[in-house]
């Protein structure tokens, strides 16, 4: 969220402040400039990494949320608390989706063909709903034969299934089974005219990345091992996946738009990586006070979310610093400069909005 809030822009704008300024500081603004934006198609890059980690980090917190609440309520009504918890987030997800290309000009989009179906909030809502249902239902062998099928099973389809007009085993952009069944079958806007990223296939090994979390979290609550120990899983079985999935990918490539299996393990690798270093400083060394404004952030997750996707925390740092200022600042520093501080300030305004949120308990609950 801390990206997504406006340091993604705050990069970018770093990038294009150290081009033209020598050979190393345009290499390093090159390097973080290609870093924050997507794969055209195959690869990966930082940017790529941001929403598998929200999936992953969906799939830990499931563990600890319904633990408790069968602890504390029973099965049952974790089932329904699931069910009602993921059709608000996907009817908030159709929302968002109405409103965000319609605003400030009118409010939810009335045509039908203007409203994606099938968004980020959507794909986490159904992620949430089948993880949390197979983590209700199954113990963990159970678990890690569902993810290995899922796996298994969306490479087969992608890779055996014959596609009308292309054939059989293609990967390639706008030629490939899940990007034709979007064309075919998913109704609505879609991201890109003729299919989704956000699609209707690609959503199952999405579930693959959520059931990682949950194995992550399930580590995590595991009251033999030692933080320490937890941190080495964590660190091992990230490091493992990442080089299983660059072999695989050797096959069956990393491309997040179609979300491939390779994608999956490399990203759930890198996910386990970062909460392996993060669980070392936090939660075994104690170092918890530089972490305040990720608490913030993360407890107002999806209210940050809405409001910098239909208002914007940059476009209202714009009319403070933007303007005559953002000039001022371009032609007496650097170009970039302006939009560098636009992109500042709108972070700080959501990291301000996010801590009197958090002081005051106010939280959307979904």
């Amino acid at each position: 969220m801390f990206w997504i809030i406006g340091a993604d822009g705050a990069a970018k704008a770093l990038a294009e402040m150290l081009s033209g300024k020598g050979t190393i500081p345009s290499a390093a603004g090159n390097i973080i400039g290609g870093q924050f934006e997507h794969a055209e198609w195959e690869g990966l890059r930082f940017y790529d990494l941001i929403f598998p980690l929200f999936i992953f980090v969906t799939g830990v917190a499931i563990v600890f949320s319904l633990t408790r609440l069968v602890e504390q309520e029973s099965r049952s009504n974790a089932h329904w608390r699931v069910l009602r918890r993921s059709l608000l987030l996907f009817a908030l997800g159709l929302v968002y989706e109405g409103v965000s290309k319609s605003w400030p000009d009118s409010g939810v989009s009335e045509s039908w063909p203007d409203i994606r179906l099938l968004g980020v909030l959507n794909r986490i809502a159904l992620c949430y709903l089948f993880t949390s249902l197979l983590f209700l239902n199954l113990r963990l062998p159970g678990l890690i034969v569902a993810f290995a099928a899922i796996l298994a099973g969306y490479w087969a389809l992608m890779t055996f299934v014959p596609v009308p007009w292309i054939g059989v085993g293609s990967y390639a952009k706008d030629a490939n089974l899940a990007n034709w069944l979007d064309a075919q079958y998913l109704p609505g806007r879609k991201w890109n005219g003729a299919w989704d990223p956000e699609g209707l296939l690609s959503t199952l090994p999405a579930i693959g990345t959520c059931l990682l979390g949950v194995f992550a979290g399930l580590l995590l609550k595991e009251p033999s091992l030692q933080p320490h120990q937890k941190t080495l899983w964590l660190i091992g079985a990230g490091a493992a996946m990442i080089a299983l999935g660059v072999l695989w990918g050797l096959q069956f490539p990393i491309v997040k738009n179609i979300w491939t299996s390779s994608y999956v393990l490399v990203c759930g690798g890198s996910s386990a990586l970062l909460l392996g270093v993060f669980h070392q400083v936090i939660d075994a060394w104690e170092w918890r006070s530089w972490a305040t404004i990720f608490i913030w952030i993360g407890a107002s997750a999806i209210t940050l979310y809405l409001i910098n996707g239909i208002v914007g925390f940059k476009p209202l740092a714009t009319r403070l610093v933007g303007g005559d200022v953002g000039s001022f600042v371009d032609s007496h520093l650097t170009p970039g400069a302006g939009s560098f501080l636009a992109h500042a300030v709108g972070l700080l305004l959501a990291v301000a909005l996010a801590g009197f949120l958090y002081r005051r308990k106010v939280f959307l609950r979904v």
